[in-house]
């Protein structure tokens, strides 16, 4: 049985069903039972050897072919398979008292044009990635309404509004639920008012509560990020980040580099480092290399792209790109460094601002940085001229107002005696 539930139309949003489904046993009764939101980001290479991300998502035509129930000795299984050629599956382990997600296994079809053009990569693509899954009590439901997100080979998978049970016992799902740590409570509810606890207010007149002004947001702390290409680092980077957001009223996000991930690819002309800040926000750098003449081969940001989702129903708030940088230029083999802030225009509802940067997307040697080529911003010693030159036009207007000064007192004339 399907539930399919169109979530999101906008422009720019992911677009979602809801699908629940049902396996059954030989005697048609419930083994396995789940209802689940989820989509996918992919980063994919297209024939100009440019990286693009795309967003996939469950389609109304969602099938559940291959799912079966399981027992003590042989995985449960639950399948789904959707659009051109696309599907998705997790398998299930059980102890004598637990049961538990092992791996997922997800499968994309670059073939579907409408969702991959230009890729220069043509056909299915596998990747396996083991799931963080807590194990859960046999006759317990899982659920977990927060989103949660697992990265691996350019793909980053969303799951929301999650209920589960594997190995389902006599066909009757469970009462009790098995939370995620996501949905755990770290404060106390509100209390709403009821009669219980409505009190007479007093007849006291109290004075008004001072107006507290908001504090300014601080610089974000710098992080640091590396990518590898087997045991060799190929990419080096050190950078505070921080969204400016104004959709609806400006907002300040300072990214934490202790909860952020970095992952993406290394090319020989063309890398991409994707940040996963851990609260549903990402954002990918891509740099390219271009010939500046015969011999002399120079790297810059060329793109830049975030998606900030809502971490409690998974929708996406913001997705903005913008391809069409020519930023953080250098030779290649060198780093580029910029101390001062920067700013990065992605379009006219976000900016993302830039402290400590330092960057080296290709050639990286001994897993160190090479000699930096700095930003003008930080180059102190053009104020030196500027300085003196300054000076130099102001002791000369002096000198002009002196001299004008003194003629006039020369040519002042005979005084009447």
């Amino acid at each position: 049985m399907e539930m399919l539930e169109f979530t999101k139309g906008k422009k720019g949003f992911f677009q979602s069903y809801a699908v629940e489904v049902d396996v059954k046993d030989a005697s048609n009764a419930t083994c396995l039972y789940a209802q689940w939101m989820m989509s996918f980001l992919i980063k994919y290479e297209t024939n100009s050897s440019d990286y693009k991300n795309a967003t996939l998502s469950l389609s109304s035509n969602v099938t559940h072919d291959g799912s079966i129930c399981g027992n003590d000795t042989q995985a449960a299984l639950l399948a789904v398979q959707f659009g051109e050629g696309h599907s998705w599956s997790v398998n299930f382990t059980k102890t004598n008292e637990t049961y538990q997600a092992d791996f997922i296994t997800f499968t994309y079809n670059t073939n579907d044009t409408a969702v991959f053009p230009d890729a220069k990569r043509k056909g299915p693509i596998t990747i396996v990635v083991k799931d963080t899954m807590h194990p859960v009590q046999l006759n317990n439901v899982f659920v977990c309404h927060n989103t949660d997100s697992i990265e691996a080979e350019n793909v980053t998978q969303f799951f929301w509004n999650l209920t589960l049970q594997a190995f389902v016992q006599n066909g009757t799902i469970g009462e009790k639920e098995s939370r995620c740590d996501a949905d755990t409570p770290t404060s106390a509810p509100t209390v709403l008012p009821t009669d219980a606890n409505i009190t007479t207010a007093s007849t006291t007149t109290l004075s008004p509560a001072p107006t507290t002004v908001p504090k300014p947001v601080e610089n974000p702390d710098t992080g640091n990020y590396s990518l590898k290409s087997g045991n060799k680092t190929c990419l080096l980077a050190t950078v505070g980040l921080q969204l400016n957001v104004s959709q609806d009223k400006p907002l300040l996000i300072n990214i934490n580099p202790k909860t952020t991930s970095a992952d993406g690819t290394c090319g020989n002309t063309a890398a991409t480092l994707r940040l996963n800040d851990g609260n549903s926000r990402f954002i990918d750098f891509t740099f390219v290399v271009k010939n500046a003449s015969a011999n002399v081969r120079r790297f810059y940001l060329k793109e830049v792209n975030v998606t900030l989702l809502n971490h409690i129903n998974g929708s996406v708030i913001l997705s903005a790109d913008n391809n069409n940088f020519s930023k953080w230029d250098a030779s290649l083999g060198s780093s580029y460094m910029c101390r001062k802030e920067q700013t990065l225009e992605i379009n006219e509802g976000l900016q993302i601002h830039t402290f400590n940067l330092r960057i080296q997307p290709f050639l990286v040697k001994e897993n160190k940085f090479s000699t930096a080529q700095e930003c003008s911003l930080d180059d102190d010693t053009i104020l030196i001229p500027i300085v003196v030159g300054a000076a130099l036009a102001g002791l000369i207007v002096i000198i002009v107002i002196a001299y004008i000064i003194g003629r006039r007192k020369s040519y002042a004339g005979y005084q009447t005696l």
